[in-house]
């Protein structure tokens, strides 16, 4: 099989690579690049533990290749804080309401609703609970991740 050389911008830094064609994009992000914080759970895109954002976009990295984020911008949950190390408001949201559980679904979870909340978005609750009905949280722990999300609709809002 050929590879295909790309480079892209993870979490602000750019990056190269080689690889196969069918590589999909949470391998090459947790393998290649070493974002370990993207997990893999169903591989079918349903249970939304990869998901990360490219150009924006919230995406679930499982279904994408990793030819397609060619010149993209993608982010991570690694890349989520402030450089001080400042949480996110979606991450402090999480912490203060107990929304981490295992931590599995963790970072799916975060970065949508880092997408809904971008540029200082002001998303409703049911529109935040409407986005993550998409995740699922194998501990049952969605009490947390709820309060979490009234949390940040209240900041929103």
């Amino acid at each position: 099989m050929s590879n295909h050389d790309i480079e892209l911008t993870i979490n602000g830094r750019r990056f190269a690579g080689s690889v196969e064609a069918r590589k999909t994009l949470s391998d090459f992000l947790r393998i290649d690049a070493g974002y370990t914080g993207v997990h893999v759970g169903c591989e079918h895109g349903v249970c939304g533990a990869c998901t990360v954002i490219v150009d924006g976009r919230a995406v679930r990295s499982c279904l994408m290749l990793a030819v397609q984020v060619n010149g993209a911008e993608v982010k991570t949950v690694e890349g989520l804080a402030a450089p001080d190390g400042t949480l996110h408001p979606a991450q402090q949201a999480l912490r203060d309401e107990h929304g981490l559980q295992c931590g599995f679904c963790t970072p799916g979870v975060l970065m949508t609703m880092a997408v809904l909340t971008a540029g200082n978005a002001k998303p409703s609750e049911e529109s935040l609970l409407a986005a993550l009905s998409g995740h699922i949280c194998r501990c049952t722990g969605y009490q947390g991740i709820r309060r979490a999300v009234k949390r940040l609709a209240g900041e929103n809002l």
